[in-house]
């Protein structure tokens, strides 16, 4: 995920929600995390985004 898009705080934030930092923390970067993974925290900050539009 590139992190200019997205704030590594709140890409943070979002795979603790996700259940995916453990894994994160455990291996040192966002490299083992599975695409869908990935997927599904942009998706998460896309809703968050929405909402703070609205």
């Amino acid at each position: 995920m590139d992190s200019k898009i997205m704030s590594e705080k709140l890409k943070e934030e979002i795979a603790k929600e996700l259940g995916v930092y453990e894994q994160v923390k455990q291996d040192g970067g966002w490299g083992n995390v599975s695409s869908k993974k990935c997927g599904n925290i942009v998706t998460k900050a896309i809703e968050i985004a929405n909402r703070s539009v609205e």
